[in-house]
């Protein structure tokens, strides 16, 4: 995030005869770049006192501490003083849209990105940023356009994984799975690339190829509890749940608190007919994620399998309580407890009105585990 090298040169350059506060921008740049903070600091206090304020390099440093301390609306005041000294350095306008963009003020920052492009044109840092402003003002297409624009200048993996997870967002997983492989081709040893497409081929069910890429991607990062929960859910449809706790013991080391995770370890104890091990993860599992109904869902049916009928009422009401999530739909009414076979989306199907406890030899329909499939957003820094 500091400045390029001919920036820096080019301002100590144009401040070399105005004071000692400009030959202390080395000093200022060591410091930060080494990480003492606080130390660089002090220096800037000092600089900015000698100057009375009007020293471009450290307001830019400066503006950087502070909104890696959380404080970016005050980093945006610096980065506007620092802008206003020297109007045609892009790198203040780039931190300038950064911090609108951090503080959720996405038209603002897009005026900024335009500014931006008069000066700077072929930037795919610029391109890349206007798109994930569109991204949040839902401007799909014309977001898909920038990015595209910015894979066009230069390919990096955060345009990649952007583009992809606009496709994702539209339930287009094909065109999503076909931009993770066309980054692959550039990247093959990125871990999140390989999790990303294995996750899109995931969602359109072609489980085969999924599992190659996850496998793939624990071979380069065996810690991530995104790509391990994915691969453990893969094992688990075998269904061999034990394979599946395996993988599930991984991912509870580093994401002790996920709701989807312990989910799908309460379903492997019910495959493994160990109801109250299962009643205990899922119970787990709906304390970390009250409203996803998935987990009412399983909790009230490993109720109904344990004949305990008046506590399955409570837990598959909460299913109606609910509201739709990105990966599952709005469920039906508080009374149905069988899920259509081969659904991914883990529709619900209609089933007989009342709850009684069935026979000892009736099927009970299978719980449905959960996906840990969310596409995180890339932005870069």
């Amino acid at each position: 995030e500091t400045f390029s090298n001919a920036s820096r040169a080019s301002m100590a350059a144009s401040g070399s005869g105005a004071g000692s506060h400009e030959r202390r921008n080395w000093l200022v740049h060591i410091l930060y770049v080494r990480r003492e903070h606080d130390a660089c600091l002090a220096v800037i206090e000092e600089a900015l006192a000698e100057a009375r304020g009007l020293a471009e390099y450290p307001l830019y440093v400066k503006a950087l501490i502070l909104r890696q301390r959380g404080a970016v609306a005050e980093s945006l005041t610096l980065f506007q003083a620092a802008a206003c000294l020297n109007p045609q350095n892009v790198c203040n306008l780039k931190q300038v849209g950064r911090s609108l963009y951090l503080l959720g003020r996405h038209r603002a920052a897009l005026e900024v990105y335009d500014e931006l492009l008069r000066l700077s044109e072929r930037d795919w840092e610029v391109w890349h940023n206007r798109g994930l402003c569109r991204v949040y003002l839902k401007q799909y297409d014309e977001a898909i356009e920038d990015l595209m624009r910015a894979k066009s200048l230069e390919r990096h993996d955060a345009t990649f994984l952007q583009l992809g997870a606009i496709h994702a967002l539209r339930d287009n997983f094909r065109a999503a799975a076909e931009m993770y492989l066309e980054a692959l081709e550039h990247s093959p040893g990125s871990a999140e690339l390989l999790t990303a497409a294995g996750l899109a081929y995931l969602r359109l069910g072609e489980n085969d190829k999924a599992l190659e890429l996850l496998d793939a991607s624990l071979a380069r990062d065996p810690t991530d509890p995104r790509t391990v929960l994915a691969a453990g859910s893969l094992i688990q449809d075998k269904p061999d749940p034990d394979g599946a706790l395996l993988s599930y013991r991984v991912a509870a080391v580093w994401a002790p608190n996920s709701a989807p995770l312990w989910s799908n370890i309460g379903m492997c104890f019910y495959r493994k007919e160990r109801y109250v091990a299962a009643i205990a993860c899922l119970k787990r599992a709906f304390f970390l994620d009250p409203f996803a109904w998935i987990i009412s869902f399983n909790l009230g049916l490993v109720h109904l399998c344990t004949g305990q009928a008046p506590r399955d009422r409570a837990d598959l009401g909460y299913i109606s309580a609910s509201g739709p999530s990105p990966c599952h739909p709005t469920p039906g009414p508080a009374t149905s407890c069988s899920l259509a076979q081969g659904s991914r989306k883990h529709m619900l199907s209609q089933p007989p009105s009342d709850l009684t406890p069935a026979q000892p030899d009736s099927a009970y329909p299978r719980p449905s585990r959960s996906l840990w499939c969310t596409d995180a957003a890339h932005s870069l820094m």
